[in-house]
């Protein structure tokens, strides 16, 4: 007894106390060891019985993150109590995960005789209160004890409507159209009658067919900003081309098109006829927290440090929608809308200041932020064609746009999307070239190919257009297709080929084969899902399917009998079940755990269901390299 009250007089906060409540409180101790390596709590589930002092060993105390890595350790020493904070502020759960070392003693005191100290002496209660606020001082011990992120935040999912509802139970509103060879002012007075800001305009021959449309935007920079004549025909002034899309199709798919065309009015068709139209204004304000406000927030940023802050937020976006059920195909493509949004903004901001572009170009974007398939481990992949000019001007143009490059890629890394390892970016001078050259280049990889230069610049044949002269990127996929009329039997035979590098990782007995990362078991996603990309690839290069996009890829090639619709379907599943897992799981990385995202996964932080679903996804990955084998390697 004389030693167990010996040892509270130094210990803190029992030093604290008066001797006499010394005398009372060490009798009420009761000796416990623990053997080396035992857990005896885990972080957020254990509930303590009491107060833990440690007399003889130590205890070491961390957080788990989602990947079950330790975080922020520290060992409790000799003389030291574990447990009182949890005890008075965590609703007696264990606030960290604890393993006992090197054989452990520990006096414990009942939680209930720990309260009542605490209640009747207010410096021993301070201690650990005070202690509690200076660890929450450190942003990634607040981080962890809170790990819940679902319940705070902005809410990017109001409803389930925007994925479920389709347009023909969205309130359109009536056409209102005139001939192109009305007046100006004469329609500006029936847009005012019927209070509509949009007013669609009809050619003049007998179907009168719509060919544009006038809003009271037009109204103000065309005509008032550009005093215009006001009895000119509204033929002149109209906005064009149309934009318009089935009733039948999702509300978000109505936002996605409006975006892409940058439109504000859609004509809504049933039954091959125009049923009305909706304004871009009303299915945001229906939808007042969803992605889509959130990209246009990112159209109205103005600073680069905004931007980064905005692409910040994405995570948090895409771990709720994932959360909410949303399929994974729709998230890749809000990911690649917000990415093209700040990618846009970046080159808008550059061009506005180096001044305009001394040719006619096209900045276009690889990979997988190409296909629409980007996450958020993401890097940059992008190369500019710029029109062919005279030799004079030529070096002029060509040292414009790489030091346009350079900037942009500069501040794209800045905001998170860091530069290519690889170095597939328009401010390397290799990818930044005349249409001419393109064409050459395009043409040496199909003719001249091998199996290094396939692999190396496959990405470019994933190529889609972001931003400058559309006609450009056209032009070279007309070169392309042209080029693929010829024999090509090698040149696919070798893309097929590099589709069949990476084999799923699924060992002869039906399990995960792994290799160790840090403290983990791991496989990586991104090289599992390589062979899907490779070979629905290789089947559009053959098939002339020039969409980037691999869900839709896999779409044309089943309409064409390429696969059926069994192969279709278990293709289709197994590529965003994986696509699905890597999402979430870099969102978690990031908002869990504060690190950056990776591709790789532990099975084991797995259910024994999403295991049992992975290795049959595997499966069906390999099946489909033997398919591959045959149709284009003639081999098995």
């Amino acid at each position: 007894m004389n030693d167990r009250l010996e040892f509270l007089k130094k210990a803190t906060p029992f030093n604290r106390l008066p001797d006499n409540v010394l005398e009372e409180v060490a009798e009420l101790l009761q000796e416990v060891t623990h053997p080396r390596e035992a857990v005896i709590y885990l972080q957020d589930v254990s509930k303590l019985r009491g107060l833990d002092l440690l007399v003889e060993g130590e205890y070491e105390t961390f957080f788990y993150d989602s990947q079950q890595n330790k975080r922020l350790i520290e060992i409790c020493p000799p003389g030291t109590c574990y447990g009182g904070v949890s005890v008075l502020l965590n609703k007696k759960r264990s606030l960290r995960t604890v393993i006992a070392r090197k054989g452990t003693r520990v006096y414990f005191l009942h939680r209930r005789d720990f309260r009542a100290l605490c209640q009747a002496y207010d410096d021993f209660f301070q201690y650990f209160t005070h202690r509690y606020g200076q660890q929450m001082l450190n942003p990634e011990y607040a981080h962890f004890l809170r790990p819940d992120h679902k319940a705070g935040g902005q809410n990017y999912i109001l409803s389930d409507q925007l994925y479920s509802r389709r347009l023909e139970t969205v309130e359109l509103r009536d056409i209102v159209a005139c001939p192109g060879s009305t007046p100006i002012h004469e329609v500006a007075r029936r847009m005012a009658a019927a209070r509509t800001s949009c007013y669609f305009i009809t050619n003049d021959g007998p179907e009168a067919s719509i060919v544009g449309y006038v809003t009271d935007i037009t109204l103000r920079d065309k005509v008032v900003a550009g005093l215009l004549d006001a009895n000119q025909p509204v033929a002149s002034i109209i906005d064009a081309p149309v934009v318009d899309i089935d009733s039948q199709a999702f509300v978000y798919e109505a936002v996605l098109r409006m975006f892409r065309t940058k439109t504000r009015y859609l004509l809504v068709k049933k039954a091959g006829e125009y049923s009305g139209f909706i304004s871009r204004n009303k299915l945001l304000s229906d939808q007042a927290q969803s992605p889509f406000v959130f990209i246009q927030a990112v159209k109205q940023t103005l600073s680069v440090r905004e931007l980064k802050r905005r692409w910040g937020q994405v995570p948090e976006m895409v771990y709720q929608l994932l959360d909410r059920g949303v399929k994974p195909e729709i998230v890749n493509q809000i990911i690649s809308n917000v990415s093209d949004t700040i990618a846009l903004k970046v080159i808008e901001g550059v061009i506005q200041e180096q001044g305009p572009p001394p040719a006619k170009f096209a900045f276009m974007v690889l990979g997988s932020e190409g296909r629409k398939e980007q996450t958020l481990l993401t890097d940059q992949d992008n190369a500019i064609i710029y029109e062919d000019k005279a030799n004079e001007q030529r070096e002029a143009v060509r040292e414009y746009f790489l030091e346009f490059a350079r900037i942009v890629s500069e501040r794209l890394n800045s905001i998170g999307f860091s530069f290519c390892e690889g170095g597939l970016m328009a401010m390397n001078p290799k990818w930044t070239h005349s249409l001419s050259h393109w064409k050459r280049n395009y043409s040496a990889w199909m003719n001249e190919s091998n199996q290094e230069t396939v692999m190396k610049f496959s990405a470019f044949f994933d190529c889609r257009y972001l931003y400058g002269e559309e006609s450009l990127v056209t032009e070279l996929q007309e070169h392309l297709r042209t080029e693929l009329q010829g024999p090509l039997g090698r040149f696919l035979h070798l893309m097929a080929s590099n589709a069949l590098q990476y084999e799923p990782p699924l060992t002869f007995f039906r399990n995960i084969r792994t290799f160790t990362q840090g403290s983990q078991q791991v496989f990586d996603l991104k090289k599992t899902m390589t062979p899907i990309v490779d070979l629905v690839r290789v089947y559009a290069l053959r098939q002339q399917v020039f969409t980037t996009n691999t869900g839709e890829r896999m779409a044309l090639l089943n309409e064409q009998n390429v696969f059926t619709d069994k192969e279709y379907q278990e293709l289709l599943h197994a590529y965003y079940y994986l696509m699905g897992i890597r999402l979430k799981k870099q969102a978690q990385q990031i908002i869990n755990d504060r690190t950056p995202p990776t591709n790789y996964l532990d099975p084991r932080t797995l259910t024994q269901v999403e295991q049992v679903t992975l290795k049959e996804t595997f499966k069906v990955i390999s099946d489909f390299q033997v398919k591959i084998r045959v149709s284009f390697t003639k081999t098995l």
